[in-house]
C-alpha cells in the first residue's frame, strides 16, 4: 500500500546532485532503497488496476557514449505503458507519450498528422492541453521535413521525432501522503488522449523494438 514518498527522499537527491559518486552512492544507498525506490514500487502497484504493470528505471546511468560520464541518474523514473512518473529533487513529474521514436515510428507519426482526419484530431488534444497547462515537448526538426509543404497547417507537428505531454510539482507535504496516487492518476486520465493517438497510430512493433536496442548499443 502507497503511504507516501519517505521523508528524505527529496534529500537523498539533492545529496546526489551535489556529489553524483561512487561514494555518496554507497553511502546513501539504503536512503534510495526505503525512501524512493521501494515507495515507487507501491506508487506502481496502486496504479496497476487502471494504468497497467509499472516498471521503475535502473538508477545507473550509461555513459559508454556520453560526455558527461555522472555515474547515477538525479532522478528515479518509472512507466505504465505510454504513462511516466518522475521522482527527484524538483518534486514529481508526470507524463504520457513517446519519449524517442525509431525511423519507422516516426514515418507511421508523419503519415497520421498528414491525415485530414487522424491529424486534426491531434491538433486539438495538443491544443486542449496547452490550455490546461501542461508542456507538449519532444524532439523536433528545426526545418520541415524533406518533401513536406511550407505551408502545411500541422508543419509543428509534422517537425516531431518524439512527442509527449508533461506536469510537474514542486515538493510539498503531498509527496509524502497516499493522496499522490490519485493527482497522478487523475494527470494521467487528462493525459490518456494523446497516449491513445500515439497508439493506435504510431505503436510499437517487435521490429521497432529491435531497432531501438541496436540504436541505444
Amino acid at each position: 500500500m502507497f503511504t507516501g514518498f519517505g521523508d528524505a527522499a527529496v534529500d537523498f537527491y539533492e545529496g546526489l546532485e551535489a556529489d553524483n559518486s561512487k561514494a555518496y552512492w554507497s553511502d546513501h544507498r539504503h536512503l534510495y532503497d526505503e525512501h524512493v525506490r521501494a515507495p515507487m514500487q507501491d506508487l506502481l502497484l496502486a496504479l496497476e488496476p487502471e494504468f497497467g504493470e509499472g516498471r521503475i528505471f535502473r538508477p545507473y546511468r550509461d555513459v559508454r557514449f556520453a560526455k558527461d560520464k555522472r555515474p547515477y541518474k538525479t532522478q528515479c523514473g518509472a512507466t505504465a505503458g505510454p504513462h511516466y512518473v518522475q521522482l527527484s529533487a524538483d518534486g514529481v513529474m508526470v507524463a504520457v507519450g513517446y519519449y524517442a521514436m525509431v525511423p519507422a515510428q516516426v514515418a507511421r507519426y508523419r503519415a497520421a498528422v498528414d491525415d485530414e482526419r487522424h491529424g486534426p484530431e491531434l491538433e486539438g488534444i495538443v491544443a486542449g492541453l496547452h490550455d490546461d497547462g501542461f508542456t507538449v515537448a519532444g524532439d523536433r526538426l528545426k526545418t520541415r521535413p524533406r518533401g513536406t509543404d511550407p505551408d502545411h497547417p500541422r508543419l509543428d507537428l509534422l517537425r516531431h521525432r518524439s512527442l509527449y505531454a508533461w506536469q510537474s510539482w514542486e515538493p510539498s507535504d503531498e509527496l509524502h501522503t497516499p493522496a499522490l496516487v490519485e493527482r497522478i492518476a487523475t494527470t494521467w486520465r487528462r493525459l490518456d488522449p494523446l497516449g491513445r493517438w500515439l497508439d493506435d497510430h504510431v505503436g510499437v512493433t517487435l521490429d521497432d523494438a529491435a531497432q531501438d536496442v541496436r540504436r541505444r548499443r
